[in-house]
C-alpha cells in the first residue's frame, strides 16, 4: 500500500495503491480539501472505484453457466491493492489483474486499469477494462467519489445545492433493501436546482437511470466554491450520503446498477452488465472540476 502524489500549479492530489482510490484533492488557491477524509466512525471511504459489479446483487449472488457466485457490494476492486504501472508529475495509472482468489468469485480473466489526470483544475479519471481470454467477460464498473460537504468550518450541509444544467426534472429509481424497486418518483427542479438536505436521503440513494444527465455540481451558495462532474455516456448514475451524517456527498457515475428486486441472478441478462468479447478492451472516463 503506498500513495502516489500528482501536482500542478492548482491541485495537489494524492491517491492509494490500495482500491486504487483517490483519497485527497487539495486547492492550492484557496487551500480547500475537497475529497472527505474517510472518518472511521462515520464512512471509512474517500472514492471507491467499483469493479466488476455496482451496487448490490439480490442476496449477494450470482449465476453464470448454472453456477452461483457470491459477491459483496460493489465488487472486489475498492479493497484490491493495484501496481502502479505508470506515473509522472501529473498523471498515474494503476492496473488490477486476476487472481486465484478472484476467479472464485469471479469467474473471468481482466485487466482494469485506472488512470489519474491532472489538467489545470481538473482531474480526469479513465477506467479500461480488457478481455485477455477466449470467452466473453461479463462486468460493470462505477465510481463513487466522497466530497466534503461543507468544504468549510464556517458552512454547514444546507448552505449546498445540486446543479443540473440542463435539466428541470428527473425520474429517480426507488430502492428496496439496496436493490432497484419498480416505483419512481419525479424531481422538479428550480432553475436546475435541488437544495441539499438530509431528507433527500432518507430512502438511501438517488439512483438515476437512462442517461438523464452528463453533469451535475456541487455547490455552496454562500461561496459558490464546489465541484462540477462531467460524465458523457453514462447511463447510471447515483447521489448518496449515509443517512443522517450531513458531511459528505457522493457523485457516482455508473457502468452498471444494482440488480432489480425482480432479478432471476442470470449475469447474461443483468441490466447495464456489459459484455465484453475475447480481446476486446472497454474505455470509459469522467472529469471533475474543483472550483
Amino acid at each position: 500500500m503506498a500513495n502516489f502524489q500528482l501536482q500542478n500549479n492548482f491541485l495537489s492530489v494524492k491517491v492509494n495503491s490500495f482500491g486504487a482510490e483517490l483519497c485527497s484533492v487539495f486547492s492550492k488557491e484557496n487551500a480547500i480539501e475537497y475529497i472527505w477524509q474517510a472518518e472511521q466512525s462515520i464512512w471509512a471511504r474517500h472514492a471507491p472505484n467499483l469493479f466488476p459489479i455496482v451496487g448490490k446483487l439480490k442476496d449477494g449472488e450470482y449465476i453464470f453457466q448454472d453456477n452461483s457466485y457470491q459477491l459483496s457490494q460493489h465488487g472486489f476492486a475498492r479493497d484490491r491493492e493495484f501496481v502502479g504501472i505508470e506515473q509522472s508529475d501529473d498523471y498515474v495509472l494503476f492496473e488490477l489483474t486476476a487472481s486465484e482468489e478472484s476467479l472464485t468469485k469471479f469467474p473471468f480473466h481482466f485487466s482494469f486499469q485506472i488512470g489519474y489526470q491532472l489538467i489545470g483544475n481538473n482531474l480526469e479519471t479513465s477506467y479500461s477494462v480488457f478481455n485477455p481470454d477466449h470467452g466473453d467477460l461479463y462486468f460493470s464498473v462505477g465510481a463513487h467519489p466522497a466530497f466534503n460537504c461543507p468544504l468549510q468550518s464556517n458552512e454547514s450541509f444546507n448552505d449546498y445545492e445540486l446543479v443540473f444544467p440542463t435539466k428541470e426534472s428527473l425520474i429517480i429509481n426507488t430502492l428496496s433493501a439496496g436493490l432497484i424497486a419498480s416505483q419512481t418518483k419525479s424531481i422538479d427542479l428550480l432553475h436546475h436546482k435541488l437544495n441539499v438536505c438530509k431528507q433527500l436521503f432518507e430512502n438511501d440513494a438517488l439512483v438515476f437511470m437512462n442517461s438523464q444527465f452528463d453533469e451535475v455540481h456541487l455547490i455552496s451558495k454562500k461561496t459558490n466554491h464546489g465541484v462540477a462532474l462531467t460524465s458523457k455516456n453514462w447511463p447510471y448514475f447515483g447521489i448518496w450520503t449515509k443517512k443522517n451524517t450531513e458531511q459528505f456527498i457522493c457523485l457516482e457515475p455508473w457502468h452498471g446498477i444494482a440488480d432489480s428486486v425482480d432479478t432471476n441472478k442470470n449475469i447474461l441478462e443483468k441490466t447495464g452488465i456489459i459484455k465484453l468479447e475475447s480481446n476486446c478492451r472497454f474505455n470509459a472516463s469522467f472529469s471533475i472540476s474543483f472550483f
